[in-house]
This record gives structure tokens, sequence and C-alpha cells, in this order.
């Protein structure tokens, strides 16, 4: 194995973190070398040090996170604020060293798909240069469908064929996040579609218990 997975969303705060650490988790259990990146990041670094201490130290934080900028809005505009540049080619180069070790690597990208992370380039370039297998995270809650959408949309086809979806749950559901994945699969190939139960504010690894939570992540990464 050696595959590439890209964790992008339908907009900030999706839940692309939660689901990186844990697919990263579920494959350690499993016993297969996994690194998770999170290439860029803006207004802090509690993204990639969650990452961090999924891997338990299998990479430092700067592998993890090589690029991290002050101000909390897109990397690009963060970047520039601090006089500093990221290059597509720079982050597909440190994402390629690290990917030759590993059997399964997971790169985090930074808001949605189409946010600019550098002066010429976003996600969906990052994922077109990788030839990643994209995975979009979004909130299960009303206008998700709309925002996925989109997002596939702004896919090369090639990509959109190899897409998963994962809806992340809100602490109660409602009417729109109980019909938003069978809606969306009238659109899309319902057996891409899954759905992650609310793990809590703060949810630890004794999350991955129940079998079927574990069965979820392994059809994600098939």
């Amino acid at each position: 194995m050696n595959l590439l997975y890209f964790i992008t969303g339908s907009d900030t705060g999706a839940g692309k973190t939660v689901l990186t650490v844990l697919l990263a988790a579920h494959l350690r259990q499993k016993k297969i070398r996994v690194a998770a990146l999170k290439p860029l990041c803006s207004g802090g670094r509690d993204d990639a040090q969650m990452i961090f201490e999924a891997l338990g130290g299998l990479l430092s934080l700067d592998e993890i996170n090589p690029w991290h900028f002050r101000a909390a809005v897109a990397p690009a505009l963060a970047a520039q604020r601090e006089k500093k540049s990221v290059t597509r080619d720079q982050v597909t180069r440190h994402v390629r060293a690290v990917q030759k070790k590993f059997a399964v690597t997971l790169v985090e990208g930074a808001g949605g798909l189409m946010s600019p992370l550098g002066g010429d380039f976003d996600s969906r370039d990052l994922i077109t240069a990788l030839d990643a297998r994209p995975i979009i995270v979004a909130q299960n809650k009303l206008g998700a469908v709309n925002h996925l959408l989109l997002t596939l949309e702004a896919l090369p086809k090639n990509l959109r064929l190899k897409t998963k979806i994962v809806f992340m749950s809100p602490p109660k559901a409602d009417a729109a996040s109980r019909s938003n994945a069978a809606l969306l699969g009238q659109f899309f190939p319902a057996q891409r579609i899954f759905t992650l139960p609310w793990l809590g504010e703060n949810f630890t690894a004794a999350v991955l218990r129940p079998p079927s939570l574990r069965r979820t992540l392994g059809n994600i990464l098939q």
C-alpha cells in the first residue's frame, strides 16, 4: 500500500481534523503505518497538535505542519501579512517525501476546497497535483447538500469518481441531519456517502470501540 487521501471540507469548521484524527487512530489500531499532515494552517496550531497526538510521535509537529501563520484568515492572506509565501510545489514535495515512508498518508486541507492556501493554489490544486483520493467533510445540517454539490462540481470529473463524502452529525439530530444523506444520494452514489455520529466536544480514542464506527471508518478508506 502507498495510499494518499486528501481531507477537505464543504466549509471551514466542517470537521476535517476530527475525521483525520479518527482515520489515523483507526489505522494505527490496525497496525497500519500511517502519516497524517496538515501542511498549512493559520490562527493557531491546535488542529496540527491533535494530529500530532493521534500519531503518537511518529512525526514531529513541524513535519505535520511545516507552514503556520498567526492571523486567523485564509493561509494565503495570513502568509502575506507576515511577508511570507508558500508554493504548491513546496507543499507537494513535502507530502511526497513523507508519503514514501508510510503505507497510508492523510493530508488535511485548510478551510474549504477553494480557500486560497498560497498565492497560486488551493486544496483542489493540491488534490490534483498529488492525484489524491478526496474525502469531503460536511457538518450534517441544513444547507450541507448545496455546499457539497458545489464542492463536487468544482472537482475534476476523474477526482469526483473516487471521492467519498462524510457527514459529521450534530449533538441532536433534526430534520435536515436525518435526511441529508438520502437527499445527496439522489445526485451522488449512495455507497460513497457516510455519516459519523456525534462524538462529543473532547473525544478520545475510546470512541473507536463501537464496531459500527470502525466499520464506517474502514469503508471510507476502501
